[in-house]
């Protein structure tokens, strides 16, 4: 073999996708910082779908940056107005639309609360404080009454970026999309029980690798883009 050739690939490479063809490039991108007053004791309503903060746009603007001189085919979008912002903030420079896949929206806590009801007046102070500390030990979503379940969730976001692989072989393409989604397609691939086993940074970049059945992360939660000689815009 010459220097100039490539080696065929092994069987490392075609488990892990490294050096392999035709492989299908996901690079999830969590969205930027959102404007989110006290989830506690204001309506359940208000954190449903709040627009970036200012530094959030700018979160979008470095990670638009930074995919900038990458070659991207498509990008997806959650319909919620946080994941959108980033996602046309990544597309433009590809003078791309954003596709919203409604099923890439975040896990929906305390959906069947009255919108306008703070879940702290609904639950009781001392429910809420449980259902956190349950939470922090447990990282599953079924400790929150009156919400999505884990199943359905991961059912409904796995299904949808499964349906991102069909549309795109052998391409890279961009899910903005939330930190739950992200958790959980990442927790399906790699096997793992918890509903939420890394927290992303705001418009951090994680990615992973799909093709002939395989699928394997190669990258998690890069904040690179986000720290710049004058100031670091990392926040959770």
């Amino acid at each position: 073999m010459s220097h100039g050739q490539a080696r065929p690939p092994l069987i490392f490479d075609r488990a892990f996708l490294t050096g392999v063809e035709d492989v299908t490039q996901l690079i999830f991108v969590r969205h930027g910082e959102q404007d989110v007053a006290d989830w506690r004791r204001g309506p359940v309503g208000d954190m449903v779908d709040p627009p970036l903060t200012a530094r959030g746009q700018r979160q979008a603007e470095l990670v638009g940056a930074r995919l900038s001189t990458e070659r991207i085919h498509a990008v997806y979008s959650s319909g919620l107005r946080r994941a959108f912002e980033t996602a046309q903030a990544i597309a433009r420079h590809h003078r791309l639309e954003p596709v919203i896949m409604g099923d890439l929206r975040e896990v929906e806590v305390f959906r069947e609360i009255p919108a306008d009801r703070s879940a702290a007046d609904f639950l009781g102070e001392p429910l809420l404080t449980a259902i956190r500390e349950r939470m922090l030990r447990e990282r599953n979503w079924d400790v929150y009454p009156y919400s999505e379940s884990s199943a359905e969730f991961r059912r409904r976001t796995v299904n949808a970026v499964e349906a991102i692989i069909a549309a795109n072989e052998g391409r890279r393409v961009v899910v903005a999309c939330h930190g739950g989604v992200i958790n959980a397609y990442v927790g399906h691939v790699i096997g793992t029980r918890d509903d939420l086993f890394f927290r992303p940074a705001h418009t951090s970049i994680s990615v992973v690798a799909a093709g002939g059945g395989v699928r394997a992360v190669h990258s998690l939660n890069d904040v690179h883009h986000l720290v710049t000689p004058a100031e670091s815009f990392v926040s959770h």
